[in-house]
């Protein structure tokens, strides 16, 4: 077993123990609240697609005010998003009240083409997802197939 494995199964197994005392603690309620509430990782889940020379990146932030909480950028040749998520949730059941507040800040961030600026993004929000598209990201690419060689 290598050193990294070492240092860090005690931060694995002391979350572990925690997750399992929050969810004894909250008896019948405890399928209700997400794992990632437990832990704080916020990582939105992103989609980037090809739309004719334009890229258009998609990510799920529901519940987010992105007027607020969310930055779009053009930073050293990388689109960079950012933000943080701030829920509160309240749920009466059983006599018992579950009140769960959320903070977690994310990065994504994903590399653009050098001739790309400021003026050729542009940014979106509908319905729970933010739609980023850079215009002419692809434009002049053109992809090459390489041989694979069979052994």
């Amino acid at each position: 077993m290598n050193s990294l494995m070492l240092r860090n199964r005690p931060a694995l197994e002391v979350n572990r123990l925690l997750d399992g005392w929050m969810r004894d603690l909250l008896g019948p309620m405890r399928d209700q609240v997400p794992s990632e509430w437990m832990t704080g990782a916020f990582t939105p889940a992103a989609e980037v697609a090809k739309d004719g020379e334009d890229a258009v990146i998609r990510l799920e932030l529901a519940g987010l005010d992105v007027e607020k909480d969310v930055n779009v950028e053009l930073e050293d040749g990388r689109l960079v998003i950012s933000g943080e998520r701030r829920d509160e949730h309240e749920d009466d059941k059983d006599g018992r009240t579950l009140r769960e507040v959320r903070y977690g800040s994310f990065r994504r961030s994903f590399a653009l083409p050098a001739h790309i600026s400021k003026d050729d993004i542009s940014a979106s929000y509908d319905a729970g997802v933010l739609t980023v598209r850079v215009a002419g990201a692809h434009a002049g690419s053109q992809g090459q197939r390489i041989a694979i060689e069979a052994k």
